[in-house]
């Protein structure tokens, strides 16, 4: 179905004015602040605020906050959405107002890439000794990618994101993404790295993965890469997870097994030592998910710990096509 013609009407309009039309194609190409607006586009902060408003009333562009900041970008959902799609790639590569917000875009991409540099570089010892513990990146890449398969994916949801890694392994399969963490030195990272993959449909957001800010049953995909033993109740992070996952939805979950260096708590914050698949099975049940596979990944090393990959799924449309095999059967 397309637009109504008022509809249509509004949405040209909207899009049609010049500074709006910056906007939207700068928008198009990753999350952005008004601040970080106002010094491409050399305008108002109350100005360039006006324009967002007038987008974001026409659903033509996505807002969230992340502390005193907010970010704007490009709504990938809606009708308006993909007729903005359609304009934006309408306009010349050659034009030379487009072409110098672009080349501003790229200056500010290059300052948020220097700052996630800067907080590497202060905490490169503290990671380089948790990863020498670790299975390798490589065994845990192949042991997602084999669990996730081929099919395309709708809609991915990472929680603790951290450096956005899981949006760029999985970046070939997702239509959307959304990456969730509570520290924005590591949202700096992730999306640094996003700009440096080129990744536009992957987003990242400040907040608490125990009170998501997300509606419910919206992805079919949910990721907690090395999240779990940093909470004093991870189950409750399981039950936000399943709040959000729609029926028959997959959740992956990477974490250590148990494991007795006590001396993680106190040097690296870790709260729990490793959970059991026992445990993991218990809270799954718990909140209406059903363990598919469940699979150890040990680097061999003297004194490593072991990581351990859980795939489940939420039982809901299980469910309901058992109990319709079973009408049928009566019948």
């Amino acid at each position: 179905m397309g637009l109504a013609l008022d509809t249509l009407v509004d949405v040209l309009k909207t899009a049609g004015e010049p500074t709006r039309f910056r906007l939207l194609a700068l928008l198009a190409g990753g999350d952005l602040t008004v601040t970080d607006l106002t010094e491409i586009l050399g305008q108002s902060q109350p100005r360039i605020s006006r324009h967002l408003k007038l987008l974001a009333e026409e659903s033509l562009i996505d807002r969230y906050q992340e502390g005193a900041w907010a970010y704007f970008r490009l709504s990938h959902e809606g009708k308006g959405a993909t007729l903005v799609r359609t304009l934006l790639a309408a306009a010349s590569e050659e034009d030379p107002i487009l072409l110098r917000d672009a080349e501003r875009l790229a200056t500010v991409k290059r300052a948020r890439a220097a700052r996630a540099q800067d907080y590497f570089s202060r905490n490169a010892s503290e990671w380089d000794e948790l990863r020498r513990l670790h299975v390798s990146d490589a065994t845990v890449e192949a042991a997602l990618l084999k669990l996730v398969g081929t099919a395309p994916v709708d809609a991915l949801l990472d929680l603790g994101t951290g450096t956005g890694w899981i949006l760029q392994l999985l970046s070939n399969l997702y239509r959307r993404a959304v990456g969730i963490d509570a520290s924005r030195d590591m949202l700096t990272v992730a999306r640094a790295n996003l700009d440096k993959a080129g990744i536009v449909k992957a987003s990242v957001r400040h907040g608490d993965i125990l009170n998501l800010p997300l509606e419910g049953q919206d992805f079919d995909l949910i990721t907690v890469h090395q999240v779990l033993h940093f909470l004093d109740q991870p189950e409750l992070a399981i039950a936000e997870a399943a709040r959000v996952l729609r029926p028959g939805g997959r959740l992956i979950i990477v974490d250590l097994a148990p494991h007795t260096l006590e001396y993680l708590r106190d040097d690296h914050a870790h709260v729990r030592l490793g959970f059991s698949h026992q445990v993991m099975a218990e809270w799954f049940a718990k909140f209406g998910l059903e363990v598919e596979q469940a699979i150890d990944l040990g680097s061999g090393k003297e004194g490593a710990l072991t990581a351990t990959v859980w795939l489940a799924r939420d039982r809901r449309l299980l469910i309901a096509s058992h109990a319709s095999a079973k009408s049928q059967t009566v019948l």
